[in-house]
């Protein structure tokens, strides 16, 4: 009988531990990177940032996370330019229902909007990456979230930087605005497809007018947390010729010939 109980006892105290040892648990972790460069002007930021207030909170996205195997994700948010601006850094939360991420879209949307100059898409991924991991959560998927209206002009190459995050295991997603897009030669669109995306089911959607930024930022978490890819809009990263990954720095020659001094152009 003693032997009985021991082994009742055990399975009891086994049982309790288990959810308390799963509430680390969660089906993605999220970094969203998002562009504030000084190639929008102040109302288009402001456009961009409400755009992820209002995806956050709505009832498309809470389905979503709630519909995932453990029912929970882990968030993470932060500004960038030529640097990334940490004081816009949100710091991770745990988003398992409507009451979570309206906490968090408050958090993003009571930081002063701002933009600075340069682009440098380098350093927003190395920081994400960062964050990546250091979160406190075990994540099934590790995804990076990248808007930005321009090619990477500042701090190291993006593809490598790319390379190492996709290495690590993470995702790249991006958002490629082209209402105004900063000066380049070529598609934002089929450049984040070549040079800023990568990893299994990374893609890229691009948005062409400021009333389209809240539904296609909605898409993109919705598709981030559920996992699926997108029906339309893709940008194959297979077809067609390779993009140049340096178009960006080769627009600003004095920066490139005095950052990358050994290259060939």
């Amino acid at each position: 009988m003693f032997t009985t109980l021991a082994m009742l006892l055990s399975l009891t105290g086994s049982a309790a531990v288990t959810p308390a040892a799963s509430n680390n648990q969660v089906d993605v972790a999220l970094v969203l990177a998002v562009d504030m460069s000084g190639s929008m002007d102040i109302e288009e930021a402001r456009v961009q940032r409400m755009g992820y207030v209002e995806a956050l909170r709505h009832a498309e996205f809470i389905n979503a996370v709630t519909a995932g195997l453990n029912g929970r994700i882990a968030m993470s948010y932060f500004e960038w330019a030529g640097s990334v601006n940490q004081t816009s850094l949100v710091e991770w939360q745990l988003i398992d229902d409507a009451e979570d991420a309206a906490a968090f879209a408050d958090r993003i949307a009571a930081r002063p909007v701002y933009t600075r100059r340069g682009t440098s898409i380098s350093n927003a991924i190395a920081f994400a990456s960062k964050l990546i991991a250091t979160n406190p959560y075990d994540a099934t998927r590790r995804v990076i979230d990248v808007s930005g209206d321009g090619p990477n002009n500042l701090g190291p190459p993006v593809d490598p930087a790319r390379d190492a995050a996709v290495a690590s295991g993470t995702v790249i997603n991006g958002l490629a605005i082209i209402i105004r897009p900063s000066g380049s030669a070529g598609s934002l669109d089929r450049y984040y497809a070549d040079c800023v995306i990568g990893g299994p089911g990374s893609f890229v959607l691009p948005v062409r007018r400021s009333e389209d930024f809240a539904v296609a930022i909605r898409q993109k978490l919705v598709m981030e947390v559920s996992h699926r890819q997108p029906v339309e809009q893709v940008v194959p990263v297979q077809l067609g010729p390779s993009t140049d990954c340096l178009i960006g720095e080769k627009l600003r020659p004095r920066l490139l010939d005095r950052v990358y001094p050994e290259l060939d152009r």
